[in-house]
């Protein structure tokens, strides 16, 4: 009985009955530095440009240059700063308005000779059907006088030199915009325009 009740003891063991400390040696791990991954510079989207692709696309919006001026005559008469920066221009709207059929022989040579050539490259065709689209939303306007017929209140004239004046200011911000991008080799993008422009290609 007293051995039973020595044994049920919650007394130290003998220390042949004990278990050896278990001992852990750790190993300290090495030091590893972060890899450091190279940087790779992002992906331009842009390319080298062709000085002849630039060109052309250049030349692409004089055709809406042109249909853009008439609406600025009577800015143009008002400030002679607009009068002095569209002086070189005139001579050349002359001419271009002398020609019989001149606009329409230059809206197709634009349309077949440069937008749908597949010889030509995506940057100058884009350039080039994006100029037919502005001139195209430039002759709407005309079409539109032609068929309603110009005011003859003083409020409608008003509104007319409004809407005239508007639609040069946006016309020559477009064009140089376009160009100063053409020149640089970046691609515009006029809201609305660059969309229904590339929709056609």
């Amino acid at each position: 009985m007293a051995t039973t009740l020595s044994l049920l003891r919650f007394g130290p063991l003998s220390p042949r009955l004990t278990r050896p400390a278990l001992t852990v040696n750790l190993i300290p791990y090495p030091n590893r530095s972060p890899r450091i991954r190279p940087r790779v510079p992002p992906v331009s989207a842009s390319y080298t440009v062709p000085s002849t692709d630039r060109l052309l696309s250049v030349l692409s919006y004089t055709l809406p240059c042109l249909n853009a001026l008439p609406y600025g005559r009577i800015l143009i008469s008002r400030y002679p700063i607009l009068a002095s920066l569209t002086a070189p221009l005139f001579p050349l709207l002359s001419a271009y308005q002398s020609v019989p059929q001149a606009g329409f022989v230059a809206f197709f040579a634009l349309y077949l000779g440069l937008a749908r050539n597949p010889n030509m490259s995506r940057y100058v065709r884009f350039n080039a059907m994006q100029a037919v689209v502005l001139d195209v939303m430039l002759t709407l306007p005309v079409l539109v006088q032609r068929i309603v017929g110009t005011p003859s209140g003083r409020t409608g004239l008003r509104v007319l030199e409004f809407g005239y004046g508007a639609i040069f200011v946006l016309g020559a911000a477009s064009f140089f915009y376009s160009v100063l991008c053409c020149v640089v080799g970046r691609t515009p993008y006029l809201p609305v325009v660059s969309s229904a422009a590339d929709q056609q290609l």
